[in-house]
């Protein structure tokens, strides 16, 4: 039997990879099955594993993919933001698009996945706090730059930011509230930035 290119290897690899992106996103991941992602794949069982360990390991491969991806487009975008209001501002308003344009593989991660007893500590936890510190660095960066209150702690800026793009973006991927990413994303950013409270201004009695 003839040895199979690495072209072939490749291609193989990346058709399983995509079967189960699709799969993991229209059946969940604990309902999917290898048979699912093999027929899919339009591949026989068997060869999955010649290329995966488990479905564990394709989930973990298919959610790796996704960082990568999602950061590798954001990092540059952050970058040329020339305050701490811009930045925070790039990370929003992608972090929506990102919700919007994957909006299956993100049900799956939030409904599914992070509440799974074995996420704490897996190796998706660590990608997904890779992508959360790129906010982290925003905050830093704005402490340093003297445009964040000295002393902020960033992790509280990491838990409610994102903890509010979740629950709006939780109504538009189940279909019940489209988002306006320009116009959500600058309203949470003058949140953040500029607080809530008037300033300047007596207080009325």
């Amino acid at each position: 039997m003839p040895a199979i290119s690495p072209q072939r290897m490749r291609d193989r690899y990346d058709a399983i990879l995509a079967a189960a992106t699709r799969v993991f996103a229209e059946n969940g991941y604990s309902t999917a099955s290898i048979t699912d992602i093999a027929r899919a794949a339009d591949i026989s069982d068997g060869l999955i594993y010649k290329y995966f360990e488990n479905k564990r390991d394709l989930l973990e491969t298919v959610l790796e993919r996704f960082y990568e991806r999602i950061i590798a487009d954001l990092e540059p975008k952050i970058a040329k933001g020339r305050t701490f209001a811009d930045r925070l501002y790039v990370l929003i308003s992608e972090h929506l698009h990102v919700f919007i344009a994957d909006r299956d593989l993100c049900r799956l991660f939030i409904s599914e996945v992070r509440t799974a007893s074995d996420y704490r500590g897996s190796a998706i936890q660590q990608l997904n706090r890779r992508y959360t510190s790129i906010l982290l660095k925003i905050v830093d960066q704005g402490i340093a730059d003297g445009e964040v209150v000295a002393g902020m702690d960033p992790r509280l800026v990491r838990d409610m930011l994102f903890g509010a793009i979740e629950h709006t973006s939780w109504r538009h991927i189940n279909g019940s509230k489209p988002v306006d990413v320009p116009r959500v994303a600058r309203a949470m950013t003058d949140v953040l930035v500029n607080g809530l409270a008037l300033r300047g201004r007596r207080k009325r009695t």
